[in-house]
């Protein structure tokens, strides 16, 4: 198993969007990139302690690897606007691949030039590849939040969305389209 991180605004979204994949074994919502221990959700909402909210994937890269992660990471946000994604600003929702070795940085580099060189958006990428520092799970109702609360407005308004954009376009991706 491997490990990857991505921050791609709330993590309520960018873990729903992972979770269903087939080779993913687990993800898990967190905070990196920040300058305190043991962040809170409330602490890191203000702004103040650097940390991003994030997802770390356990991953079988037998079944999906690291290059298919990263591109399902840049299809399913907007990597140009710096500190926001929709509704949500902030550096907690900044564009951002926590890299655990040489060849995810080396990949994640080569991925964002080639997509900045094809203007793939209609602005340039923004994404932070910095190596991770200490990952912190966050607080248990974060955790399956759009499996477990997929009815908020929030999660049908903002969630859904992308959730049902990786269906469309990475359907045979996903778990029950592999027999998991």
């Amino acid at each position: 198993m491997e490990q990857a991180t991505f921050g791609a605004g709330c993590f309520w979204c960018v873990e729903a969007v992972f979770q269903n994949l087939n080779g993913v074994e687990k993800v898990v919502s967190g905070y990196t990139g920040g300058k305190i221990a043991n962040p809170t959700y409330k602490e890191v909402c203000s702004g103040l302690t650097g940390h991003a909210e994030v997802i770390q994937i356990t991953y079988d890269p037998s079944k999906i690897t690291f290059e298919e992660l990263l591109e399902i990471f840049w299809k399913t946000h907007d990597p140009t606007t710096l500190n926001r994604q929709g509704a949500d600003t902030g550096t907690q929702y900044r564009s951002a691949i926590f890299y655990h070795n040489e060849e995810q940085r080396q990949l994640a580099e080569a991925y964002k030039q080639k997509l900045n060189e094809a203007h793939a958006f209609p602005n340039p990428i923004v994404t932070e590849i910095v190596p991770l520092p200490t990952f912190y799970v966050a607080e248990n109702y974060h955790q399956d939040y759009f499996n477990q609360n997929g009815q908020q407005p929030y999660c049908q308004f903002v969630v859904k969305p992308k959730v049902d954009k990786v269906r469309q376009v990475f359907g045979h991706k996903l778990k029950s389209a592999a027999g998991v």
